[in-house]
């Protein structure tokens, strides 16, 4: 960990933080979810950078040591995509390989689609591509008024279920509940919070000493701009008309990740329907993959990282 460098890039009145390691013309930048940042993509860095790639990880706006945006409540999706452009510019970078997370599968596939000569490829984990369109109002017809995205996208909703607690614990108890392979969904007279229990452990593949630092960064930045940015800005009109991806792409998806719950995506993966809209997509599948793919089997997620690289991008 010692070897990852980090710098900060000026974007639009704001720092926003970078973690870098390697060197050389093949660059991979991998793009968080939620509840993470540049650290969740620790083990892919390093393996990365000892295979010959340089590897670089921003925090998005208002996450861990970057700069929260003025007005976190009016923070989109296309500001994402504004700061990845920015970041690329800023260092230098003509081309690159996209890795990206759950939440961070969206602006990668359309920064993808907005800026075609910027991208060699696209990996994402947990999350496929989903064209634009309407958003959670989709899943929201089908699931309980508790489902987590439709309470998390009630402004004070979930910053007083949040506020109860402690920054760590809110993420420990986000990694517990994402880690399963159930929708969270409360009841009626339940927060999203009131999911876990403090007796319940953390997962074997996620530390105490990883706990940590997670809660350390969210207690600086807070919540607010990641409520906003995802769960807030999912309906956020892209103009994009004809969203096909044209790169090569590979779609990491874990057997057991709660993703696979939300009405019609299992069958929106498995039936290839998402290969029209991403033709040059492979899907691997792993038996006892959670959400959290990269943490739980990291040595088999990268090589699957390597494996696509070395045979569709740079072969």
């Amino acid at each position: 960990m010692d070897q990852i460098q980090h710098k900060f890039v000026q974007v639009q009145g704001l720092k926003l933080h970078v973690a870098e390691i390697g060197a050389g013309p093949k660059v991979v930048v991998f793009l968080h979810g939620f509840p993470e940042i540049w650290y969740s993509w620790r083990h892919q860095m390093i393996c990365l950078a000892n295979a010959g790639f340089r590897a670089i990880a921003p925090d998005f706006r208002g996450y861990g040591l970057s700069d929260p945006p003025p007005v976190p409540e009016k923070a989109m999706f296309g500001d994402l995509i504004s700061d990845l452009l920015a970041i690329l510019d800023f260092l230098e970078i003509n081309k690159a390989v996209l890795v990206a997370k759950d939440f961070g599968a969206k602006p990668a596939y359309l920064f993808a689609l907005l800026h075609p000569e910027r991208v060699l490829g696209v990996v994402t984990l947990g999350v496929p591509f989903i064209p634009p369109g309407p958003g959670p109002s989709q899943y929201q017809k089908y699931l309980p008024e508790g489902f987590y995205i439709s309470r998390w996208q009630k402004p004070g909703r979930a910053e007083a279920d949040f506020g109860r607690l402690d920054a760590k614990t809110v993420v420990r108890n986000i990694y517990i509940l994402f880690s399963r392979s159930e929708i969270p969904i409360a009841a009626e007279n339940q927060e999203i919070m009131d999911l876990v229990d403090l007796s319940t452990p953390l997962p074997p593949w996620f530390t105490e000493e990883d706990l940590a630092t997670y809660g350390a960064l969210y207690e600086k930045s807070g919540f607010q701009t990641a409520l906003q940015v995802p769960y807030r800005s999912l309906d956020e009109d892209i103009n994009i008309t004809e969203p096909v991806v044209e790169v090569p792409a590979l779609l990491i998806m874990g057997d057991k990740d709660y993703v696979f719950k939300f009405p019609g995506m299992e069958a929106y993966i498995k039936s290839g329907k998402v290969k029209e809209f991403v033709p040059g997509l492979d899907i691997i599948y792993l038996p006892e993959g959670s959400h959290f793919v990269q943490e739980q089997s990291p040595d088999e997620v990268n090589q699957l990282i390597l494996t696509f690289l070395n045979a569709r991008i740079w072969s």
